[in-house]
């Protein structure tokens, strides 16, 4: 992940080795060379990480610690000490730190071990916080939403039809997100202040469906006590979302055609016209126009509705997508789990993934990573998965090479869109850089003078 590390330390030899590690491993490091300076530093600027000596000038590492647990979004610290002083850092782990290293190093790679481990707990709590964020709103983040580049197109799309009131046709399979875009097309229109009104046409009995969509008066039918609003009074001025509307009976069709034409309905019952100001959005996982041709879906209906149409694309679509919603999933479901915390999957699971054909899309992907959560002790690993998505692999014995292969080929695509960089392709990938590191070694993918 990208991280921006703050070294406070007095001994300048020490501070630029620590510099030298954590540079060459792609972080972006910030040196102060007392506590003072540190504790400046972190007043002015956002670090993810600091690493600070405990036995210092001015203020010591403890001094500055303490000095920045007031703050919000205060950095996580790993103490730097001699052997002599371990039992004060011990006593701030106590108080808050995530862990302590003796000086001196006793290699590079404890060091970048130790960061390591420390940067997937900030990353975890950074994504957890922003789910809650954009969860409050009804939305994940934007860049979830649209996350793999079949995407792009629906993006321009939603963006140039949420300012207009034009009446939006969405298509897409079971769970590829069709409310999400919905709502994203609602909250970006001059109708985001008022109600949006979701209602799915195939879970309402037929016979009720007309009370739902319209209303009714008392009397109107056995069991109609009272007057009752339907979901078009309950979305005016705002937007109804009609999902499923290719389930919705014939006679309704036509009732529905009337509202979009005329922009009046009256309760089922009534007689009184009460005006529609709404914006409808209809979505559909059938082929609307072979319904049409087969005589199931009012062709003039079809047109109305079918005045911006957006297809939403499969998840085998967008599986450049599938790292992305992983690790927000993980992040979502170990913040419900307690104390177990997948940062992320294993390669190996990751390969299957994206091998999986996900005839229930993102919706499916959601469910397994939450069951993988549940099961796991740390990475989601193929053990982990439910028993049909291994198998649909070849045999055992053919499986190692071919997951190795397509591990190696995800590997090599994803260096060869971020040009080399392997920070960013490991972020991509939902790894830690040591992993990628490792992978790269065992798959043969490093130079000669890098082994």
């Amino acid at each position: 992940m990208s991280a921006t590390i703050l070294i406070v330390e007095d001994d300048n030899i020490f501070r630029e080795l620590l510099t030298t590690i954590l540079d060459n491993a792609g972080y972006t490091v910030a040196t102060a060379c007392d506590g003072g300076e540190g504790l400046r530093r972190i007043q002015r600027e956002r670090f993810d990480l600091v690493l600070c000596d405990l036995k210092m000038p001015i203020r010591s590492g403890l001094d500055l610690f303490r000095a920045t647990r007031g703050e919000a979004n205060s950095p996580l610290f790993i103490f730097i000490t001699a052997f002599g002083r371990v039992e004060e850092a011990v006593a701030a782990i106590k108080d808050g730190a995530f862990d302590f290293l003796a000086k001196p190093l006793k290699d590079p790679q404890s060091l970048l071990t130790t960061v390591g481990r420390a940067l997937e707990q900030v990353e975890l709590e950074r994504m957890t916080v922003s789910l809650q964020e954009t969860e409050q709103a009804g939305l994940p983040p934007e860049e979830l939403i649209f996350a793999g580049r079949a995407m792009e197109s629906v993006r321009k799309l939603v963006q140039d039809v949420a300012r207009t009131s034009a009446t939006v046709l969405l298509h897409g399979e079971s769970g590829t997100g069709k409310e999400l875009i919905a709502r994203m097309i609602h909250l970006a229109s001059p109708r985001k202040n008022a109600p949006f009104i979701p209602l799915n046409c195939a879970a309402i009995p037929e016979n009720l469906l007309e009370s739902e969509l319209f209303g009714h008066e008392r009397g109107a039918f056995t069991g109609a006590v009272q007057s009752r609003r339907g979901k078009f009074e309950l979305a005016q001025g705002g937007t109804i979302f009609l999902d499923e509307i290719g389930e919705m009976p014939q006679l309704l069709q036509a009732k529905l055609l009337r509202v979009l034409q005329e922009r009046v309905f009256e309760r089922l019952g009534g007689t009184l016209q009460i005006k529609a100001d709404v914006r409808v959005i209809a979505a559909t996982n059938r082929d609307l126009a072979r319904e049409v041709a087969e005589k199931r879906f009012r062709e003039d209906l079809f047109y109305r509705l079918n005045v911006f149409p957006i297809s939403l694309p499969p998840l085998r679509e967008r599986t450049d997508a599938i790292p992305q919603l992983v690790r927000h999933f993980c992040a979502r479901f170990s913040a419900a789990a307690g104390a177990r915390r997948p940062t992320g999957v294993t390669p190996e699971a990751q390969v299957i993934l994206q091998q999986h054909k996900w005839p229930g899309n993102v919706r499916e992907l959601q469910n397994i990573i939450e069951r993988g959560v549940i099961l796991a002790r740390g990475e989601i690993t193929p053990a982990e998965l439910p028993a049909e998505l291994l198998a649909q692999l070849p045999p055992a014995e053919a499986r190692v090479g071919m997951l190795k292969h397509q591990e190696k080929e995800i590997i090599c695509k994803s260096l060869q869109h971020y040009r080399g960089n392997r920070r960013k392709t490991a972020e991509a990938l939902g790894i830690s850089l040591r992993t990628l590191q490792y992978r790269l070694k065992e798959l043969g993918l490093l130079a000669k003078e890098e082994l």
